[in-house]
C-alpha cells in the first residue's frame, strides 16, 4: 500500500498509449507535459499535467504521474478516462511490451482499475471530478467515490485508535470508583456483623443479664444482687454454727462412722434448709 495519502478515489476504464514521437502505430507525438516518454506517465483528458498518483488492479499498486492528454475520442460518454504507459499496462496485464510495435502482447487493450489521487500537478488542466477530452461541462460524476476505509490518512486512523483507548479507559476506571464506592459499604456491614456477634457472646458468656438494653440494671440483675449476699450469710451461719464434736471428733481421730466426723451423714439442722426454717420461725 502506498504510503502517500489519496485526496480523491475513483474508478474507471483504462487504455494504453507509448507516444515516443517516432510516429509508430499512431504515435501522435512526445508528451505534452514535454517529459520523456517512460514508464509511469499516464494521460489524462482533464487532470493538471504533472498531477501524482497510483492505481490499483488486481491488488497491485503501480504509480503514476500525468504527463500528457488523453485518450480522446475514446473518454467520449465518460468511457475511458486513463491512458496507462504501455510498459506498465504490460506488467498489469501479465504480458510483455514490444519496444518495435509499441504494442501489448495479447489480451485485452483495456481493464478496470481504481485510481488514487495523491497530489494535484500545477500543470494545465483541472481538479477534481474528470470529464472527456475538451468538455469540461460534461463532468465524470460515476468516475468519483469515497475514498477506501484502509487508504484513509494515517492520523485519522490513530485518532479513532486513541480514541477507543480513551473510552475504555474512562469505562475501566467508572468500574473501578463503583468497586470502591461498593467496597466500604460491604466492610462497614462485615464491623456490624462483628459487633453483634461479640456483644451476644458476651452476654452469653456473663449467665447473667444484669443490665437492660439502655444499660440500666433489670429486674433480674437486682434479683440476682440481691440473692448472692444471702446465700453467703447462710454458708456463714451453717459454718460458724456445727457442732463443737463434729470437730473435735475430726481432730481427735474418730471414725465417721460415729457420725460424729467431718464426714458423718449430715441431720439436716445444720443446712441451708435449717437456717430458712429458723427464719421462717420453725
Amino acid at each position: 500500500m502506498s504510503n502517500e495519502t489519496p485526496i480523491q478515489y475513483g474508478e474507471m476504464t483504462a487504455t494504453y498509449f507509448w507516444d515516443d514521437g517516432s510516429g509508430i502505430n499512431g504515435d501522435t507525438g512526445l508528451p505534452a507535459s514535454g517529459e520523456p516518454m517512460q514508464k509511469g506517465l499516464f494521460s489524462s483528458p482533464s487532470w493538471p499535467l504533472g498531477t501524482e498518483g497510483f492505481i490499483v488492479h488486481e491488488g497491485e499498486e503501480y504509480e503514476f504521474f500525468i504527463g500528457d492528454r488523453g485518450p480522446g475520442v475514446p473518454s467520449h460518454d465518460c468511457d475511458v478516462l486513463l491512458d496507462i504507459d504501455g510498459k506498465t499496462f504490460a506488467d498489469m496485464m501479465g504480458e510483455t511490451f514490444d519496444d518495435q510495435t509499441l504494442v501489448v502482447s495479447g489480451g485485452n487493450g483495456h481493464a478496470e482499475v481504481e485510481y488514487f489521487i495523491t497530489k494535484w500537478g500545477d500543470g494545465h488542466g483541472d481538479e477534481g471530478t474528470p470529464y472527456p477530452f475538451q468538455q469540461p461541462e460534461n463532468k465524470c460524476e460515476n468516475a468519483v467515490s469515497e475514498i477506501p476505509a484502509e487508504y484513509l490518512p494515517q492520523e485519522e486512523e490513530e485518532a479513532e485508535e486513541e480514541e477507543v483507548a480513551e473510552d475504555a479507559s474512562e469505562e475501566a476506571a467508572e468500574d473501578a470508583e463503583e468497586q470502591q464506592d461498593e467496597a466500604p459499604a460491604a466492610e462497614g456491614q462485615d464491623d456490624s456483623d462483628t459487633g453483634v456477634t461479640a456483644e451476644t457472646a458476651t452476654n452469653d458468656l456473663s449467665g447473667f443479664g444484669l443490665t437492660g438494653a439502655e444499660g440500666t440494671p433489670s429486674a433480674a440483675g437486682l434479683l440476682t444482687l440481691a440473692i448472692i449476699p444471702a446465700i453467703l450469710i447462710a454458708l456463714f451461719f451453717a459454718w460458724t454454727r456445727r457442732p463443737a464434736g463434729a470437730h473435735a471428733g475430726a481432730h481427735a481421730g474418730a471414725d465417721d462412722d460415729s457420725g460424729k466426723g467431718l464426714m458423718a451423714q449430715s441431720d439436716g439442722r445444720h443446712g441451708i434448709a435449717s437456717f430458712l426454717d429458723k427464719l421462717r420461725g420453725k
